[in-house]
């Protein structure tokens, strides 16, 4: 005790930060305790105020630790709707609803996360009451009735806007007229109040309650006819019915018995038992529906998404082709510019030595030498052009052979909107009119082996028409009949260009000032074309 008592006198001094300690450790034990609960449950964070009444997957406390597989609630009662009448079969869930919405309610008021699914709003109650069970008492001379009766006059004595109000059975324990003509009354005074009530009956009378009130909402727990057995799951908006008659037929009662019962339930009450089971096939009808409707929605979406991913493939397809396809016009336009220069620098070559030699001789030389690369280039593009088109019909169309004028015989590489034709006649490249066109039969030319073959004269237009082309398209058509003029032996060439925006024109001029077979280039006179047509002279 010596002991003890040194050491509570060492300790004194710090009673008041050991106590703050231990009310510490209590507030963390206390949060973590809620924490696991909440994690244990798998429960969501509910939105606590406001005037709607959400519950989302909720869940009964006290069954679930009793490891009870319960089938969650969903219920939701907007500002306006005050009262909620539930009615249905007996053991259907009703009582549970009410202390679900009831223990959710304060448990989150109170700071524990109740077992709730993620969208639960739950409005601050001030006050609650519960008027749920048998509270008869013979030593209180209470009988079950008079019991409920006490518990009514305090609720409706205190109720108000920011009360919850939970009834079970109500109207029950007397005459069932007596009983719903209270009921009745009662639950006009409530929602009248504004109090939000959560009211649980078998009372018919009281199933039309909804369509004389504003603010009060009929609801039922599922119960499935066919196998008489509650299925828990609630629906707002329609009353249920209680299978009193169907349940003790199915629980072996004497049908004779069942049968006169049956016969005796009022007219009015058997047309609204009709009605409602009229209603709950034509629901079951709906969700069968929906399901299957579900399904195909699902399937379709399936579909969808696959034929997505088709049109993603067809679309990279497409673009790789158009990629392709422009790699491969560019790549032709290249091999094509290179053959042309290729053969202009073998022209060129031809100039130079006649202008050098002047002699008759050096004439025929050069010329032989133009003759033969010419024949050459031609004799290469036209296996090509025969090796990948088919057979020619009888009309002028692209690839198809056709002969210029009265002289050479090209290719049709493109037919222009203005009726025109682009016309490859070995290397050199002409824009030409159909009238001086002439489709000629197609046929293969073998590749001649004769040392010294001999191209015959090529005749070639002495007017080229550029108008409608681009510069750079107007640039290759020059060059093509400058190549042919020289070929042909042609004193000069008239190039109607237009006079339009002046780009092809320019163009035009830039290539006759460059190239050194120009011997000069002028505009025609006025009345033969004028700033529109340009004349250019070969030089000798």
């Amino acid at each position: 005790m010596a002991v003890l008592r040194e050491l509570t006198d060492l300790c004194r001094p710090e009673a008041d930060a050991i106590a703050a300690l231990h009310e510490m450790g209590v507030a963390a034990d206390d949060l973590m305790a809620r924490v696991r609960y909440a994690h244990a449950t798998r429960a969501a964070v509910p939105a606590v105020g406001g005037e709607d009444l959400v519950l989302r997957q909720g869940r009964h406390p006290l069954l679930l630790a009793r490891g009870i597989e319960v089938v969650p609630v969903d219920l939701e009662l907007r500002a306006e709707e005050r009262t909620l009448l539930v009615s249905g079969p007996n053991a259907g869930g009703k009582t549970v609803l009410l202390k679900t919405v009831g223990l959710s309610a304060l448990l989150a008021q109170s700071g524990v996360v109740p077992p709730v699914g993620p969208g639960t709003a739950l409005p601050v109650f001030q006050r609650m009451f519960a008027d749920i069970g048998d509270h008869q008492s013979i030593a209180a001379d209470l009988s079950t009735f008079s019991a409920h009766l006490a518990a009514l006059r305090i609720i409706l004595e205190q109720a108000d806007a920011e009360t919850l109000v939970l009834m079970d059975e109500i109207g029950s324990g007397t005459d069932p007229m007596e009983g719903a003509a209270l009921a009745g009354a009662t639950l006009r005074c409530l929602t009248a109040k504004g109090a939000r009530s959560l009211v649980t009956t078998h009372l018919g009378a009281l199933k039309t309650l909804a369509g004389e009130v504003a603010g009060v909402v009929n609801g039922s727990l599922a119960f499935d006819a066919e196998l008489l057995r509650p299925t828990f799951r609630f629906t707002k908006g329609v009353p249920g019915r209680s299978y009193g008659i169907a349940i003790a037929r199915r629980l072996g009662v004497d049908a004779a018995v069942v049968d006169e019962a049956a016969r005796s339930v009022p007219e009015r009450e058997r047309a609204l038992d009709e009605l409602l089971a009229k209603v709950e096939a034509r629901a079951r009808d709906l969700e069968a529906r929906e399901a299957v409707l579900e399904d195909r929605l699902a399937q379709v979406g399936g579909r969808e998404e696959a034929l997505g991913g088709r049109e993603s493939l067809v679309a990279e397809r497409e673009e790789r082709i158009r990629r392709r396809e422009k790699d491969a016009e560019r790549e032709g336009r290249r091999e094509a510019r290179r053959h042309l220069l290729d053969a202009r620098e073998k022209v060129e070559e031809a100039i130079r030595m006649v202008q050098e030699a002047g002699a008759a001789e050096a004439v025929r030389a050069a010329r032989r030498v133009v003759e033969e690369a010419a024949q050459a280039e031609a004799q290469a593009l036209d296996e090509l052009e025969t090796e990948a088109a088919p057979a020619l019909a009888e009309t002028i169309a692209v690839g198809q052979r056709v002969r210029v004028g009265h002289g050479a015989v090209g290719s049709v590489l493109e037919l222009r909107a203005d009726g025109r034709a682009l016309v490859a006649i070995g290397a050199v490249k002409m824009v030409v009119g159909p009238a001086e066109l002439t489709v000629v039969a197609a046929e293969r030319r073998e590749r001649a082996h004769a040392p010294d073959p001999v191209l015959p004269t090529v005749e070639a237009p002495s007017e080229i028409d550029l108008r409608g082309l681009t510069g750079e398209e107007a640039h290759e058509a020059v060059i093509a009949a400058l190549d042919a003029a020289v070929l042909a032996d042609r004193p000069f060439l008239r190039i109607i260009h237009g006079m339009g925006t002046g780009v092809v024109r320019d163009r035009v001029r830039r290539v006759l000032q460059s190239d050194r077979r120009v011997g000069k280039f002028d505009f025609a006179p006025r009345q033969g074309g004028g700033t529109g047509v340009t004349i250019a002279e070969l030089a000798p």
